[in-house]
């Protein structure tokens, strides 16, 4: 696990109505992390968004339907994990979970099933100085997606 990430499994309570799933419980998941954007994004099958994050912001992820392989990278030089990558399967289908990472931490995913619909909250409002999009040589990794 990298530092600072959160991943919580959520759970669905279906029958013959339908289903219902509690997503981000603000109180209890951003603890004292302000809430600045609620975003949405729908992605085509096979589009890969690769190594982005932010400076200051941090993000909590969750997708509504297609799938996703996700991958984290700790770009924190002051961090027990730098350098570390993680990534997991996230979608229908599979676990229902939400994802978190913190500022530093780098992002990407393949839309592996799509379109996919991704549900997102960040800590602050877009601004491009908070950017971060780094390639896989500026990583100095071999990821492949």
């Amino acid at each position: 696990m990298i530092d600072g990430v959160k991943i919580i499994n959520l759970t669905t309570h279906e029958d013959e109505r339908g289903s219902f799933r509690e997503v981000f419980r603000f109180p209890e998941q951003f603890q004292g992390i302000p809430i600045g954007q609620l975003s949405h994004s729908r992605v085509n099958e096979g589009v890969i968004k690769s190594w982005h994050g932010h400076v200051y912001q941090s993000q909590w992820n969750y997708v509504v339907s297609g799938q996703i392989k996700v991958a984290l990278y700790d770009d924190r030089k002051d961090s027990s994990t730098y350098k570390k990558t993680i990534e997991f399967i996230v979608g229908d289908e599979v676990e229902s979970i939400a994802y978190f990472f913190p500022p530093g931490v780098l992002h990407g995913y393949n839309c592996i099933q799509g379109p996919m619909h991704i549900i997102y909250v960040t800590s602050g409002v877009y601004d491009l100085e908070d950017e971060i999009r780094k390639s896989n040589k500026e990583l100095n990794t071999d990821y492949t997606w």
